[in-house]
């Protein structure tokens, strides 16, 4: 398992298999960089072999003036801070190095680079999270395992710094929740069941003090009459569950901020079939109940003075002779009634009913995750995550969370005009509006059965996984933005 702890450092004497040192472009030199490693910088650069532009990389792989086993180069631009891609790309060279290098530890002398608008703890976080969560590879099924080489890495710093350290103890907590939902993510249909996810719910509480969880099974939800959500298992053998993760971290009385996550584990569309080509994908439906035990993972490792309550509605849809069909009626926990239009927009129908049980909880605010609707890949690509809300105060502070850690979301219009696509003659509400504004009429949907607290809804179909490349699969996301907004939440 990998570490990183911050510790002061003397470069030219410090026994590591990788040094890791920026070299600047302007007429900044680098205060680590004295006597003999102040002489061979400057020597690689007026060679030409760095120039330490951004982007610039240069491994030395033996340099008989340090003991450090091999130096690495890392181009940091001018006197200018770095912008925050700049950075965070800057850190992925480090990974990538790393990596190719089989190193067991490394020492990064990173501590006098400036980033835009933020302080070293904030670079210390992203560097912890980054780089950890650069060696999550997932070889859970395969017969041959992958062992990452890297084990310890170190962040110089010149003192003993309260802030570094903790910025390294959270990003380390967050990679580790965002290598367990990428874990969930990635694991198939037929593994990952909703029985499973409620098993890693239970597992967890046992792992964590201040952290329990409640399972639901079909009967308590006839007896709750969640008619919408039961209508999506109904046409499969795998039986749904509401699972119900309880973090008791703050005042006893404080009241709790909700995370609701979708946990469709395998979609298949229902009788409303999806076609075949990259069905395989549908394995990711389950990624908002995925990030919510990321998040519980996290905070309760960190141990947040803070209440939260993370619920998971967990069901598998498939066609069957007792699936649900186009144009059936189903009666929600709340008492309206839905017009099942396409059993394909089944997440709504499981979020709505979960949405309605939180109510009991008498909420500080609600968030659910959703892979929700395609429109919002086409509406926002694979960079942001759809964000709406009820509350003008907790979208603003979801999207400061979510650009504080690069994690970004953005904001879209609830207005009531698309209400209208949602009439049905038959029912209260139909679970579809058309093709125009997918995205926006399936949070106007749950829109429907939040009134009585702040909500906000993060469609997440487009950034809680990659579709292909090296980096396929699962991403992590968005547990870096709930855990920062339940970190700025604790603060208040």
């Amino acid at each position: 398992m990998l570490t990183i702890s911050a510790q002061a450092i003397k470069p030219l004497t410090c026994k590591t298999d990788c040094l890791v040192l920026p070299v600047f472009s302007g007429k900044h030199i680098s205060h680590h960089t004295t006597g003999v490693l102040a002489s061979l910088i400057n020597q690689l650069k007026k060679r030409g072999d760095i120039e330490g532009n951004v982007g610039d990389v240069l491994l030395l792989p033996h340099v008989e003036s340090i003991t450090a086993d091999r130096l690495l180069l890392l181009g940091a631009g001018d006197d200018k801070p770095l912008t925050r891609t700049q950075y965070l790309t800057l850190l992925g060279h480090i990974a990538e190095q790393l990596a190719k290098m089989k190193a067991h530890d490394a020492v990064l002398l990173l501590d006098e680079i400036a980033v835009e608008g933020h302080d070293i703890a904030w670079c210390a976080e992203r560097a912890a999270q980054k780089l950890l969560n650069s060696t999550y590879h997932f070889d859970t099924l395969k017969k041959d395992k992958k062992k990452n080489a890297l084990k310890k890495l170190i962040w110089h710093s010149d003192k003993a710094d309260k802030a570094i350290t903790q910025a390294l103890v959270t990003g380390s907590a967050i990679a580790a929740g965002m290598a367990l939902t990428r874990e969930l993510g990635n694991l198939p249909g037929n593994v990952c069941t909703p029985s499973y996810l409620a098993e890693q719910a239970q597992h967890m509480a046992k792992q964590h003090k201040n952290l329990s969880t409640k399972v639901l099974d079909e009967k308590q939800m006839h007896t709750l009459k969640m008619g919408s959500l039961l209508s999506v298992s109904a046409g499969s053998d795998q039986p749904a569950k509401l699972v119900v993760m309880d973090y008791a971290g703050g005042k006893k009385n404080a009241a709790p901020i909700v995370l609701v996550g979708k946990g469709i584990t395998f979609d298949t569309g229902g009788i409303s079939l999806k076609p075949g080509a990259g069905m395989e994908e549908m394995k990711f439906d389950m990624c908002g109940a995925a990030s919510v035990l990321g998040v519980m993972h996290t905070i309760s490792t960190l141990q947040l003075p803070i209440n939260v309550i993370g619920v998971m509605a967990c069901a598998e849809n498939m066609p069957s002779g007792g699936a649900t069909k186009p144009g059936d009626i189903v009666t929600s926990m709340s008492g309206k009634t839905i017009e099942v239009i396409n059993t394909d927009a089944e997440g709504r129908l499981v979020l709505c009913d979960a949405l309605t049980y939180v109510e009991r909880f008498k909420p500080a605010a609600v968030i659910d995750i959703a892979t929700l609707t395609g429109a919002c890949v086409i509406a926002l690509g694979n960079h942001a995550s759809g964000l709406y809300s009820n509350d003008e105060t907790l979208g603003e502070k979801l999207f400061d969370a979510g650009m504080q850690v690069e994690d970004k979301a953005w904001q879209m219009p609830l207005w009531d005009e698309y209400q209208q696509q949602l009439k049905s003659p038959y029912a209260d509400i139909a679970n579809v509006g058309g093709r125009n504004a997918g995205s926006v009429t399936a949070a106007c949907f749950l829109a429907r059965f939040t009134e009585n607290y702040p909500w906000a809804h993060l469609d997440i179909a487009g950034t809680a996984w990659n579709s292909a490349g090296s980096h396929k699969g699962a991403t992590g996301r968005p547990v870096p933005l709930l855990v920062r907004y339940l970190i700025d939440a604790s603060k208040k």
